[in-house]
């Protein structure tokens, strides 16, 4: 019988499954969506139920597609939304309250608080993360001081808390196996990625007892497995990773100095910086990409909040299109965007800016400015972001960047890889799978099951698709980079009065 990998793979707008053959190839794949809310400004929540539910469902819909059962799968890895925490009671398992999703702003104040009193350096130097809301350690210091039920379950030991993943593994297991694998740990505000153990001084800052988080294990690895009772059979938990690190992970990033973009919700840069953990001093995050075994593979990463999600935007609340695949010939339509641009600062501004009262900015609007400029510009603020990124990236690691590897479902757009490229001055990578996430997770899971042997043998599974190189002047980049500096500075500082 052929080996059979399950990734589940559960990002901000939907759960998806897909299933794996020994040689990477997927066999099949299931999706279903789910709603976010916004109950105040600034405020972005789920409810974990809905994540379980159609996670839940995809798992049986991608079986179903391929004519298999649980049987016949050999293990099971979990990639997931980052940062996005959920409590719940240890008995029940029910949980108590939504979901908070790394998007979310409520805790910007308290953030605000920590560096005015210096704390942030602690942060710093032992998480490697800057102090912000969109970690996970002043989410679960909100619902602690904020959720009278959440507050009396932890005062009886009864309160479970953590991030995504730690909350599938816990439905899958019935509640057997409370954990988190390191990248997801270091992803916290609250786990020292040093040390690699939640940090003591940080959980007393915030008033977080440390029974109530999850066991941090690696990432490729055995967490557990499902409940036979429930499931019908018990298949291995073998590879957990936040999404982004699996996204490295399952490019074959594997080497020091390999980086890739996704282009999901929000955009992501990371570089893998091999057993050095290199602090930032520009505005990146130092993070764990992986353990296996005792070995952790550190990553720098430049997150941009809103990438994707403008997109949607504009689909399904300005009615510009009605399938984002359409943007392309759009953007393409018209020569230029006769000077507009947008700053999709929707929830503030992530790396290098750390502006969380910065707001969405749209700029240079003319009589003649149409539907098509502003998806042209849209399009085209993803990639400054990103670009913002990788200047700081190679300062920090003294790694000159040649090659960037993207994936994610805005890197099928050929104007967005192309325009990307041209801005950043260095050759795009696409590869023929640019479901590298949940590809990720399987490969994760593999090694743990002796499926693939090493990463030596997972990196033959990688092929390119196609290769976008500089198209365009120096004169001209410089004069669209100035231009979209300009507009950043606009949008600066927006919401800070309100």
């Amino acid at each position: 019988m052929p080996e059979i990998i399950m990734a589940l793979d559960q990002g901000t707008t939907s759960s998806r499954t897909i299933l794996y053959n020994e040689k990477g190839d997927p066999i099949a794949m299931a999706s279903e969506a789910f709603p976010c809310h916004y109950p105040q400004a600034g405020w972005v929540e789920q409810e974990p139920e809905d994540i379980w539910r159609t996670q839940k469902n995809t798992m049986e819909a991608a079986l179903e597609k391929a004519g298999l059962s649980l049987a016949d799968v050999s293990a099971i890895g979990i990639t997931n939304q980052r940062e996005t925490v959920i409590a719940w009671h240890a008995e029940t398992g029910k949980a108590v309250g939504p979901a908070i999703v790394w998007q979310c702003r409520r805790t910007a104040d308290y953030c605000d608080e920590l560096k005015a009193e210096g704390f942030d350096a602690v942060i710093k130097a032992k998480t490697g993360l800057v102090t912000d809301a969109y970690f996970s350690g002043s989410k679960i210091r909100w619902i602690l001081r904020n959720n009278i039920e959440a507050r009396d379950l932890a005062r009886q030991g009864k309160l479970k808390v953590g991030t995504v993943d730690s909350w599938l593994i816990w439905n899958l297991t019935s509640g057997k196996v409370h954990a988190t694998d390191a990248s997801n740990a270091s992803r916290t505000m609250i786990y020292d990625i040093h040390a690699m153990q939640w940090e003591q001084e940080i959980l007393e800052k915030m008033g977080i007892p440390e029974d109530i988080l999850p066991e941090v294990k690696p990432s490729s690895g055995v967490f557990g497995s499902t409940d036979k009772e429930i499931f019908g059979h018990a298949v291995p938990i073998a590879g957990v990773a936040g999404d982004q690190q699996a996204a490295l992970f399952g490019q074959a990033c594997y080497s020091r100095g390999m980086t890739k973009i996704t282009y999901g919700t929000g955009l992501f840069m990371m570089m893998n910086t091999g057993a050095e953990a290199i602090a930032s001093g520009s505005g990146l995050l130092t993070t764990i990409g992986w353990q296996i075994g005792d070995e952790v593979t550190y990553a720098l990463e430049g997150s941009v909040f809103i990438a994707g999600a403008l997109m949607q935007w504009m689909r399904d609340d300005l009615d510009f299109f009605t399938d984002v695949a359409a943007t392309e010939a759009m953007a393409t339509a018209i020569p230029s965007t006769e000077g507009l641009y947008i700053v999709p600062a929707f929830v503030g501004l992530g790396a290098p800016y750390w502006d969380p009262y910065a707001r969405g900015l749209m700029v240079g609007i003319t009589r003649g400015t149409t539907r098509n400029h502003i998806v042209r510009a849209g399009l085209q603020s993803i990639a400054y972001q990103a670009n913002d990124l990788i200047g700081a990236m190679a300062t920090d690691s003294g790694i000159r960047i040649k090659t960037v590897r993207v994936d994610g479902g805005a890197s099928a757009n050929n104007y967005l890889c192309q325009f990307q490229a041209d801005i950043l001055g260095v050759t795009l990578s696409r590869p023929r799978n640019v479901e590298t996430t949940a590809m990720g997770a399987a490969f994760l899971a593999g090694l743990a099951t002796g499926v693939w042997a090493d990463m030596d043998q997972i990196k033959a599974y990688w092929q390119e698709d196609r290769a976008f190189h500089l198209n365009q002047s120096q004169e001209k980049v410089d004069a669209c980079l100035r231009g979209w500096q300009k507009a950043v500075e606009r949008a600066k500082g927006w919401a800070r009065d309100e």
